[in-house]
């Protein structure tokens, strides 16, 4: 068990070690300093040692009232608050301490940035991680503060997503070295890796419903048209996510007893939630809204660090990009500003948010946990699959899930880590860079339509920002009530959207009167074409009659694969350029359009046939299996969302001893009783696998 006797003394021995070696650092960083900044000098080494140990003594005693009171500020600037703050502090130190003067605040600034990045470095090279004293610490005693950290024999769980990460990629990285603490995993025999499934709707809202709450019915893709509502349904937007999780949950989702959600979409029922999509509105949920955020910002240096490591991000982003120009890589798209601010907060803020969250679920002992990484989802969608940015993402997440572990021995309970994913990505070049033509181009010339409707392209990593805008801005307190006050212009319906243009479209919905006549939607490589104006499900016999080109222009162009409608006569009928499937009479006639899309393409299909809201006519890009690509209908070299290559292949990563499903894992749901089973075979008074 953690938290014997003698595991407490050398704990503390090692702390006392760290606390040592961080204040030589320290003091060494500013003897460098004070040799290389004209504004900064420091005496003697002996005074160093003196500044440094005041520096510490100011941050462990003043900061945290001081971050208290500006936390609001700090926030809104993204943590940019935090250095001006510690600059203030190393003005007070230089006040304070004889041996040290500094001219002004920006070199205070300069000080605060250049102490981060030197022992950032140093720490790394030693070993030294002053961040998990922090954890250890402070982090600790919050969750026993609040009531958690019991200790029991009971295991728990932490099922940790990587968003977008397909079961090829992740055996290549490990058997490349991309992901060390996976390969440990495996090669010690400690885990095993197995693939399963997803279903046609290969994206994070359909693949987390049936994860998360064992439902996914009537979730065709990410963003769909619903013609009783007279708008679309967008995944990662607040109002419509807690409408997907008011369908599908029945209360007694995975994480519903006593579990905690962690920047997911939707919650799986958990009474403890940050950065969750779903519960971002939600005012009256357990525990005070936005004390995660206080937590995060009450380390200074654990913030300052992780601004440098923020604006390394854009750097090497800005990098990464304009090398992929030089080169001239294909596929690429354009990633200009504000997209490299966009994948740091991702790959950096909000990762080192969400990962101080579930080290304060460990030491409060949740009993199981669900959290999604999105870095390497981001970075895919724009740089490709396994392009060398897209693996450095890969890596820094795999370095999280090792701190992960090492905090996990020193909880009150044994914990399992569960690695796993949503759904993959398959890459290729866009519809527009291939055809010249965007699919709402094509299908609007092909019906002469007047009054057309489009999504814009979606962001998860902008959700989320807008996402944990609108949770801080949710509670009770001056944080809270200042958010509210910047963020009012950029408030739609009780939630901060980021983005002029996604703001006006969820405005124009909302003000809307009369259906447009005709909507086109995307989802990576899926396409959904819908006619408001036509009551219920619009027959292929009654498209024919008043379009008659549209059917033809989606059947014999090039990049689509198949395409999905109901006919008055047939049922449900999946049309390609040389064959249809008739799905309800199981029949072909020519060639299968399924066939290159898997064994189970056509059980999918008629699946999402039989869905409430599907969509007149769905479209699949093409698919060609020689090269593994498919073409994205968003602007995206990596993408998901339908049928074709290794987008339908996720993975998961297990406890060697717990039991291998009977049959293959295919679909969302079936991943949900299989989670289910597991949480059972651990506790089974708690998890039952009917709940």
């Amino acid at each position: 068990m953690s938290g014997t006797p003698m595991r407490r003394f050398r704990g503390r021995r090692v702390v006392l070690l760290r606390v040592i070696a961080v204040w030589l650092i320290t003091a060494a960083s500013l003897v460098l300093l004070s040799a290389l900044l004209p504004g900064v000098a420091v005496t003697s080494f002996g005074a160093a040692l003196g500044a440094a140990a005041l520096i510490g003594l100011l941050n462990a005693l003043v900061w945290p009232l001081l971050i208290r009171l500006a936390l609001p500020i700090t926030v809104l600037t993204l943590g940019l608050g935090v250095l001006v703050l510690n600059g203030v502090v190393i003005l007070l130190v230089a006040e304070i301490s004889p041996g040290l003067s500094v001219s002004g605040l920006l070199d205070g600034v300069v000080v605060v940035i250049g102490l981060t990045v030197i022992n950032t470095l140093v720490t790394s090279l030693l070993g030294v991680d002053d961040d998990d004293f922090y954890y250890r610490n402070v982090i600790r005693r919050q969750a026993r503060r609040s009531g958690g950290g019991i200790e029991t024999d009971v295991p728990g769980v932490l099922f940790l997503e990587i968003d977008g990460l397909s079961h090829g990629v992740v055996s290549r990285a490990i058997r490349d070295g991309n992901v060390p603490t996976l390969a440990r995993w495996v090669r010690e025999g400690s885990h095993r890796l197995l693939r399963w499934e997803t279903d046609w709707s290969s994206q994070t809202g359909a693949c987390q419903a049936g994860l998360l709450h064992g439902s996914n019915d009537d979730i065709p893709a990410f963003r769909w048209w619903e013609k009783d509502r007279n708008a679309s349904i967008v995944s990662n937007h607040p109002k419509d996510t807690m409408e997907i999780e008011r369908r599908v949950s029945n209360g007694h989702g995975l994480l519903a007893v006593d579990g905690a959600s962690r920047a997911n979409l939707l919650s799986g029922d958990a009474p403890h939630s940050l950065l969750t999509m779903s519960t971002v509105l939600k005012r009256d949920r357990p525990g005070r809204i936005g004390q995660d955020y206080f937590a995060y910002f009450a380390n200074p240096y654990n913030v300052s660090r992780t601004l440098v490591l923020f604006v390394a991000d854009v750097v090497s982003e800005l990098w990464s990009a304009s090398e992929q120009r030089r080169r001239d890589v294909q596929p690429r798209v354009p990633r200009p500003f504000p997209y490299p601010l966009v994948r740091a907060w991702t790959t950096v803020l909000q990762r080192d948010l969400q990962v101080q969250a579930l080290i304060a679920d460990l030491y409060a002992g949740r009993p199981v946990v669900y959290t999604t990484f999105l870095g390497y989802d981001e970075v895919a969608h724009h740089s490709g699959i396994e392009r060398p940015e897209t693996l450095a993402a890969l890596r820094r997440i795999d370095r999280q899930l090792a701190r992960i572990e090492v905090a996990a021995k020193d909880a009150p309970r044994p914990y399992h880590l569960v690695v796993l994913s949503d759904h993959g990505q398959t890459q290729g070049a866009t519809f527009e860079d291939r055809y010249d033509t965007t699919l709402e181009q094509l299908v609007k010339e092909a019906c002469a339509a007047k009054s057309v409707e489009s999504g814009a392209q979606g962001d998860e990593a902008v959700g989320y920002l807008s996402a944990s805008l609108t949770e801080a801005s949710q509670g009770d307190n001056t944080l809270a009530r200042t958010v509210r006050r910047a963020t009012g212009q950029r408030t739609v319906d009780g939630a901060v959207v980021i983005g002029k243009e996604e703001r006006e479209k969820i405005r124009r919905e909302e003000e809307r009167e009369a259906p447009p006549e005709l909507v086109v939607l995307a989802s990576g490589c899926l396409g959904l074409i819908s006619f408001p104006q036509e009551p219920g499900r619009v027959t292929l016999e009654r498209i024919h009659e008043r379009y008659p080109n549209v059917v033809p222009a989606l059947r014999d162009h090039p990049g689509i694969g198949f395409m999905l409608a109901r006919s008055k006569q047939y049922g449900a009928i999946v049309v390609g350029a040389r064959g249809i499937n008739f799905l309800d009479e199981g029949r072909v006639e020519g060639e299968d359009p399924l066939a290159p899309f898997g064994p189970n393409a056509a059980l999918h299909v008629k699946r999402t046939d039989g869905f409430a809201h599907c969509p007149d006519i769905m479209v699949n890009s093409t698919y060609w299996p020689e090269t593994g690509e498919v073409t994205a209908f968003e602007e995206l070299v990596g993408s998901h969302g339908g049928l074709g290559g290794s987008q339908s292949y996720p993975f998961v990563l297990v406890p060697r001893d717990w039991a291998l499903p009977e049959e293959p894992i295919v679909g969302a749901e079936a991943m949900h009783r299989q989670m289910r089973r597991w949480l059972a075979d651990l506790d089974s008074e708690t998890y039952r696998s009917d709940s």
